[in-house]
């Protein structure tokens, strides 16, 4: 064992590796005000940002998931490395020497497996890149020519070239202290008859680089005709190397890609590099496999979600890019950015196109143009004979759950008039209702309304547990949610300023239901009306398990947001919890109105007529007297 490393030299690495620095490699982050920084958490799906950094005390907290730590801790995790490994890994980022209380300095072979695994393939780039520059590599150095690059181009993506004989890299990794084990897991050597053998050979290699920038692995063309491997053969599943989890390019484009929201996916090694070099510095690429969902998390904590993002599929316009784009919508609402998929004329890629056209139409190319659910659309469509009443009625029933699929509910609404225009259904109502009935039922499906979140993606500013794994997300940049949640603080921490109104509230005027469970915490305790002093632990002490009452803890700290904390203040957020529950049953009661219709039974719909009334004159009543119609 190499030993414990030194307690002075651990500190030393936790002081000279900014935690912003490191986690800034992994996601973006912004402003949080009180010289913190948020971003989307990379430990949990979530749709707004939870996840806070604090710079002056070198600390990381998850609001979401409750992930937190210092930078030792978040490498860790991130990385799935052992505690030694991340601080050999840091240390050697800050230039840092470690000492070891037992068996003096670290010896290479004693290192961390992913650790040695990295170090083996940044020799092995280097290697390749040298490599590039002999007479046998000539072919490879033709290949890039003749695509439009020259060797600063190759240099800039580290592209490579593996020599052609059996062992030429194994031997040159051994001469540098790599075990042959080392060699065989980090998927750079293969089992030969009479011992470890080069996996690529005679081959342009490209270095893929996960988000942090280090090197996992390669992809390898094939140049010559002898060669009876496929065209192109990518690393195998390693421990640092999983395919459906790294995007190549990414280490180059992620900060273009946060700074201007934008990400382009092209489908190669070589498109990547057309559009690096046009301009289109966030242009990325899968590596063997189809775009998917550990993908989307990559890209998702780089542009935010922010409204203003935008994710350019750019595929060939044959029958496989299609295909390729098809799959890719079916993960389109994993993304609150916007998807959309460009195909170069005459199906060309961006290599190709670049070629023929030069940088600005590759530039072109990547603006978006056609949204990806209209190219989904018109690839359903075209494939009904439209002239007949029984093609179009088909055409529908496989396009209508798409568009029924769209967040936004007013481009939902235009996209369905789209949508009978390109069917020829007259009666364009006809389909707008069919998509918002579908639409209606996925959310019922789900136990989910139209501002809600999806299970597990939970949006909000300021972070609260759920009070149970079943219950809809809190979403504070919804009024209604932040509004019950400022009314409950008040409630617990300056009860006297809502009472007695409070204590006459349903469970039910809360639509979160964990809110909805504090409220009937403060019930079970007796109310909020002439509140004892022990009166926040017989609250705590009501709740019905550690997540509610985790919750209450939250809501009896957490900041009032009012510069004057009073009755009129109070007065306002109960007028609107009010005012929000008398509007929601006015709609039920609305509805109730509408499938009775003018035959139902004349006495229910007088009753239903009147309670309507009622409430109509409430909530009027509420809007122009405030606190004082409670």
């Amino acid at each position: 064992m190499a030993g414990r490393i030194n307690d002075d030299d651990v500190k030393a690495v936790r002081d000279a590796v900014p935690i912003d620095a490191v986690v800034s490699e992994y996601l973006q982050l912004r402003n949080a005000g009180g010289g913190n920084l948020k971003g989307l958490c990379p430990f949990h799906d979530e749709k707004s940002p939870s996840f806070q950094v604090s710079p002056s005390k070198g600390l990381f907290h998850c609001f979401g998931c409750q992930e937190g730590g210092d930078t030792i801790a978040f490498v860790m995790k991130i990385d799935h490395l052992s505690f030694s490994e991340t601080v050999e890994r840091l240390a050697a980022k800050a230039g840092i020497t470690l000492r070891y209380e037992e068996g003096g300095y670290n010896p290479g072979h004693q290192r961390g497996e992913r650790i040695r695994l990295v170090e083996a393939h940044k020799v092995a780039t280097q290697f390749y890149i040298d490599q590039l520059d002999s007479p046998e590599a000539e072919i490879g150095r033709k290949f890039l020519a003749e695509r439009g690059f020259d060797q600063a181009a190759a240099a800039h993506f580290g592209v490579g070239y593996s020599p052609a004989g059996w062992d030429h890299l194994t031997r040159f990794l051994r001469g540098k202290g790599f075990s042959d084990k080392e060699l065989i897991v980090s998927g750079l050597s293969q089992d030969g008859r009479r011992g470890p053998i080069d996996r690529f050979r005679g081959r342009l290699m490209w270095p893929i680089r996960d988000v942090g920038g280090d090197v996992v692995g390669f992809g390898a063309r094939k140049l010559r005709d002898d060669d009876n491997g496929p065209k192109y053969l990518n690393t195998p599943e390693t421990p640092i190397y999983k395919k459906s989890q790294v995007l190549y390019g990414i280490d180059l484009a992620k900060k273009d890609i946060a700074k201007v929201s934008r990400a382009v996916v092209v489908e190669g090694y070589t498109d990547v590099m057309a559009c690096h070099l046009a301009g289109v510095t966030t242009a990325i690429a899968t590596c063997g496999t189809a775009f998917g969902g550990d993908h989307i998390k990559i890209l998702r904590r780089l542009l935010m979600d922010n409204g203003s993002a935008r994710v350019i599929f750019t595929f060939d316009g044959d029958a496989a890019g299609q295909k390729a784009a098809l799959r890719a919508f079916e993960d389109d609402q994993k993304f609150a950015a916007e998807t959309y998929i460009a195909i170069a004329p005459d199906g060309m890629d961006p290599c190709d196109l670049r070629l023929a056209k030069g940088d600005a139409a590759v530039a072109e190319l990547a603006e978006p143009r056609t949204p990806l659910f209209e190219f989904a659309l018109r690839q359903i469509v075209k494939r009904y004979d439209l002239e007949t009443p029984a093609g179009r009625a088909a055409a529908l029933d496989e396009a209508a759950p798409v568009v029924a699929r769209i967040k936004n509910i007013g481009a939902q609404h235009e996209v369905a008039v789209q949508l009978a225009g390109m069917l020829g259904i007259l009666d364009t109502q006809f389909v707008v209702k069919r998509v918002a009935q579908l639409a209606r039922w996925a959310r019922d499906r789900g136990g989910k309304g139209p501002a809600q979140q999806q299970p597990g993606q939970r949006g909000y500013d300021t972070p609260a547990p759920q009070a149970a794994p079943s219950g809809p997300a809190l979403n504070l940049r919804s009024p209604a949610h932040r509004t019950e949640r400022e009314l409950l603080k008040l409630a617990l921490q300056r009860p006297e300023l809502v009472s007695p109104a409070f204590d006459a509230y349903g469970i039910d005027e809360f639509t979160a239901p964990p809110y909805a469970a504090v409220r009937q915490c403060v019930q079970d305790a007796g109310g909020a009306t002439g509140a004892p002093s022990d009166y926040l632990d017989t609250v705590r002490e009501a709740a019905p398990n550690d997540t509610v009452r985790a919750l209450v803890t939250e809501l009896a700290v957490e900041t009032i947001f009012a510069k004057t904390i009073d009755e009129v203040y109070a007065g306002a957020q109960l007028v609107q919890v009010r005012l929000r529950a008398v509007d929601r049953r006015i709609r039920d009661v609305q509805g109730t109105l509408a499938r009775l219709g003018a035959h139902g039974d004349p006495e229910q719909l007088a009753a239903v007529q009147n309670e309507l009334w009622v409430l109509t004159q409430y909530g009027q009543s509420l809007r122009n007297n405030g606190a004082d119609a409670l």
